[in-house]
């Protein structure tokens, strides 16, 4: 069987689980279980702490896991990305106050206080910056004004929290990061079951691509075809079919859903009718 860590809680827990519903695999009933086996996959699921899922996974006890790009880095385990899924986006950052630090490189000589040394520690390294790194958990905001630091490194969304705690963002984002699929480097095709692998990854991309596009159907005079086509390409060629009318087709494409709306619109504007769009619940590439 494929092995494979999911978290267990957090902000990764509840979408990697939705995810892996989506692509046709059982998932835990209760909160309290740690695993449980799906015979008719041949995969078995281990829940556990999303910073531990890198280190057990870079061990080769489990084929591949799910966490956090920040949280694979950070734990400096001998594991690597092999696909990105979209969910979980954050930004890391450097702050402090106002007028105090204006780049990267007034960095030399400080103390940065943060969650995530392992990142913190490799960012300033590849930089060729010295600094002191303080690890805390959580609420590194208040590391400046308690006097343990005088840089944070924390995920910053809309930066209010650093606003209200009289701080500002530094330089560049030091790494952005989202939820993904991890394995241990160079494992090789015997030792993690390749074939399975790539079955699991090919379910997930198919998730990823439902969730992208819809499938839009319409009908539309032939000499208006061309326009409509150009509107609608499809991924290779959209479907075409006559209807008894003469002179009509019918024409089926997958199309952006975030550009759904404005399709519809355009192939409205140039003759098109009875244009619907429906949910892709799964596909294969």
């Amino acid at each position: 069987m494929l092995r494979i860590a999911v978290p267990n809680k957090g902000s990764l827990s509840g979408p990697a689980a939705e995810m892996l519903h989506e692509a046709g695999y059982q998932q835990r009933r209760e909160s309290k279980e740690l695993r449980i086996v799906d015979p008719d996959n041949e995969v078995e699921f281990f829940y556990l702490r999303p910073r531990d899922i890198a280190i057990y996974v870079a061990s080769g006890q489990l084929d591949i896991g799910i966490t956090g790009r920040d949280l694979l880095v950070d734990s400096g385990a001998d594991a690597e990305e092999i696909l990105p899924l979209g969910f979980a986006r954050s930004t890391f950052r450097y702050a402090a106050k106002p007028g105090t630090v204006t780049g990267l490189a007034d960095l030399n000589g400080k103390t940065v206080a943060t969650s995530y040394e392992g990142i913190v520690a490799r960012h300033l390294a590849d930089h060729g910056i010295d600094a002191s790194v303080v690890h805390l958990d959580g609420a590194v905001e208040t590391a400046i004004q308690l006097g343990v630091a005088e840089v944070i490194a924390d995920v910053v969304e809309t930066g209010t929290s650093l606003r209200n705690a009289g701080l500002e963002v530094v330089g560049e984002p030091i790494m952005k990061s989202e939820a993904v699929v991890i394995r241990r480097t160079g494992a090789d095709a015997a030792e993690t079951a390749e074939s399975k692998v790539q079955q699991f990854l090919r379910r997930l991309q198919g998730v990823l691509v439902a969730r992208t596009y819809v499938m839009m159907d319409y009908d539309c005079r032939v000499e208006q075809l061309e326009k409509a086509v150009a509107l609608t390409p499809g991924l290779e060629s959209p479907t075409v079919s006559p209807l008894h009318n003469e002179g009509w087709v019918a024409v089926r494409a997958m199309v952006p859903a975030k550009e759904a709306q404005r399709i519809m619109d355009d192939l409205y504007d140039i003759g098109a009718r009875a244009i619907l769009t429906t949910a892709i619940h799964a596909c294969r590439l």
